[in-house]
C-alpha cells in the first residue's frame, strides 16, 4: 500500500540528512546552483526544500531565501539546520499554492520535489508565476524509470519524467531559454522489504527563464536606425517621439573603423550596406563559404554580411537575409536591386520564426542578433531545423560573464544595445548544445567597455550532425 508524502517525510524527517546522502550526492547541489548564475542581491525560493539541502548553500549566495515545504517535520528540521542564518523565511506550503507574490523571485529551485507533486504541471506553473522577468526556474529530478516500489515505499507520486514532457510543461508555463541536461549524479536506493530490488536512476537538470518582452523596443530602435542610415560610429539626431537611440548599438568597440572586415571585401559591396553595419564581429571569417552554397543571414539589417556572402558563393549560390524591421528590409532590397545582386533575397521574419524551409541551408550566419531575441532556445532550434544535415552555423554575438542585474534587464535601450539580452556564455552554449549541435568552437573577441557590465563578443561555430536526431548529451 502506497503511503502519502506527508506520512513518509514525517517518519524520516529526523534521519533525512543521513538518508539523503544515500539517495543523491552533495555534488548535485553544486551542479544545479551553478546553472542559476546567482548575484548577491537576489531573492530566491527553494520549493520542496526538505531539511535545507539547497538552501544551506543558497543562504550565503543571495540576499533572501524563501524555504518552502509541505511537511511540518521537515520544515522543523530545516530550521534546526539553518538556525544561524537570518536571511531565511520559512513557509509551510504545498507546491501548488506557494504564499509568495507574483514576479517576486529572481530564481526558483525545486530539487527532487517534482516526483512527489500530485500535479507536476500545476507546480511548475506556480513556480513560474513567482519569477521576475528574466528569473530562472531550476528543477532537478528523476528520469522516467521502472522501479514502482519507490512509489510504494518512499511516497513517490511519479516514476520520474520524460524529458520532452518536462520541457513542454516549461514552455506552456511561459518560460523561454529552456533546456534540459544530464547531471553527473544518479539517485540510488534499495528496497526496505526486498534487498534484491535496487535502483540507480539518472537525474536531469531542467532550466527555463521568465520571458522579458522587448521585441517591440528592439524593432522600434532599429527602425529609427534604418531611417537615419546611421550605423556604428555615428550618432543620429534624436527622433521627434523622444525614443532614444543607443550610440554604438550592438557594435564592437572597433566597429566604427570597419576593422571587423578586410578592406578589399568592403570595396566590392554596396557602400550603403557598410554604412549601416551594426555588428560585433565577422561571422564570415571562419565560415569557409563555397561557390554554389545556400547561406542564411539572421538579422541581416542593411545587408553587409549578405552581400559579402554573395560574393563568396557566386552566381550559382543563394543568400537569404531575414530581418524583422521593414525599414532595414527596404534599404537592403534597394541595394541588391541597384547593384545587381541577383542571387540574394530578403525576407521578413525573426530568429524565433524563420521563413525558411526545413533542411534547405548549408550555412547560417548571424552578427550580433541572437542576443536580441527573447527565446534563444527557439532561435537555435529554428537554425537547426533549416540547416541541411552536416550544415553549420557561424555566429558573432554578445554574451556575458555572469547574470545581469534586474535594472539592466528592464532597460529597453540597453536591450536594444545588445547588453540586457546577453546570456552568460556557458548558458548560451548550453542552449546551442540542447538544440542538437555538435563540434562547438568558440573564440572570444572584443571586451565591451561602453557599459558597466562584463559583456563581450563571442564567435561560435557549430555543426548539425549528418543524421538528424537528438543530441547525445540529451541522454545520460
Amino acid at each position: 500500500m502506497q503511503i502519502t508524502s506527508n506520512t513518509y517525510f514525517k517518519q524520516v524527517a529526523e534521519q533525512w540528512d543521513d538518508l539523503r546522502k544515500g539517495f543523491f550526492p552533495d555534488s548535485l547541489r553544486d551542479e544545479v546552483i551553478a546553472k542559476a548564475y546567482l548575484l548577491p542581491e537576489m531573492e530566491i525560493a527553494d520549493i520542496g526544500a526538505g531539511s535545507g539541502f539547497l538552501s544551506s548553500i543558497l543562504v550565503d549566495r543571495v540576499r533572501m531565501v524563501h524555504l518552502v515545504d509541505a511537511s511540518e517535520e521537515m520544515l522543523s528540521q530545516a530550521k534546526k539546520n539553518l538556525s544561524s542564518h537570518s536571511n531565511i523565511v520559512y513557509q509551510l506550503a504545498e507546491g501548488r499554492t506557494i504564499p509568495l507574490t507574483d514576479a517576486s523571485q529572481d530564481a526558483v529551485f525545486a530539487n527532487m520535489y517534482l516526483h512527489h507533486a500530485p500535479d507536476p504541471f500545476a507546480a511548475i506553473q506556480e513556480m513560474a508565476r513567482l519569477l521576475k522577468p528574466g528569473g530562472r526556474l531550476l528543477i532537478s529530478d528523476l528520469d522516467l524509470h521502472p522501479h514502482t516500489w519507490l512509489q510504494e515505499e518512499m511516497a513517490d507520486e511519479w516514476p520520474g519524467f520524460e524529458r520532452d514532457q518536462v520541457m513542454e510543461w516549461f514552455r506552456t508555463a511561459g518560460l523561454v531559454n529552456t533546456y534540459i541536461t544530464c547531471s553527473n549524479s544518479n539517485c540510488c536506493g534499495t528496497s526496505q522489504t526486498d534487498a534484491s530490488r535496487a535502483a540507480e536512476i539518472s537525474i536531469f537538470i531542467a532550466v527555463g527563464s521568465k520571458r522579458i518582452s522587448r521585441k517591440a523596443d528592439v524593432q522600434q530602435s532599429y527602425g529609427v536606425i534604418a531611417e537615419s542610415g546611421c550605423g556604428c560610429g555615428c550618432s543620429p539626431a534624436q527622433p521627434s517621439d523622444g525614443y532614444r537611440i543607443v550610440e554604438q548599438s550592438c557594435c564592437s568597440p572597433q566597429a566604427s573603423e570597419n576593422s571587423l572586415y578586410h578592406l578589399d571585401e568592403l570595396k566590392v559591396i554596396p557602400e550603403e550596406a557598410g554604412d549601416i553595419s551594426l555588428g560585433c564581429g565577422n561571422p564570415l571569417a571562419m565560415a569557409s563559404l563555397k561557390p554554389g552554397e545556400t547561406v542564411l543571414d539572421i538579422g541581416s539589417g542593411g545587408g553587409i554580411d549578405v552581400f559579402l556572402a554573395a560574393n563568396r558563393v557566386g552566381p550559382t549560390g543563394h543568400v537569404i537575409g531575414v530581418d524583422m524591421t521593414p525599414g532595414m528590409l527596404k534599404r537592403s532590397r534597394e541595394s541588391a536591386a541597384k547593384h545587381g545582386y541577383l542571387q540574394v533575397e530578403f525576407r521578413q521574419g525573426d530568429a524565433e520564426n524563420l521563413p525558411v524551409e526545413d533542411n534547405s541551408v548549408d550555412v547560417v550566419i548571424s552578427n550580433c542578433v541572437i542576443n536580441l531575441t527573447e527565446d534563444k532556445t527557439q532561435a537555435f532550434q529554428e537554425i537547426y531545423r533549416v540547416l541541411k544535415p552536416g550544415g553549420h552555423l557561424e555566429i558573432s554575438d554578445v554574451v556575458a560573464a555572469h547574470s545581469l542585474p534586474l535594472e539592466v534587464h528592464q532597460n529597453p535601450n540597453q536591450w536594444a544595445a545588445c547588453v540586457s539580452g546577453a546570456l552568460p556564455e556557458k548558458e548560451y552554449l548550453d542552449l546551442i548544445t540542447y538544440a542538437g549541435f555538435q563540434n562547438l568552437h568558440t573564440n572570444r573577441e572584443n571586451q565591451y567597455t561602453n557599459n558597466s557590465e562584463a559583456t563581450y563578443s563571442l564567435v561560435v561555430s557549430a555543426r548539425k550532425p549528418d543524421i538528424n536526431g537528438k543530441p547525445v548529451q540529451y541522454y545520460c
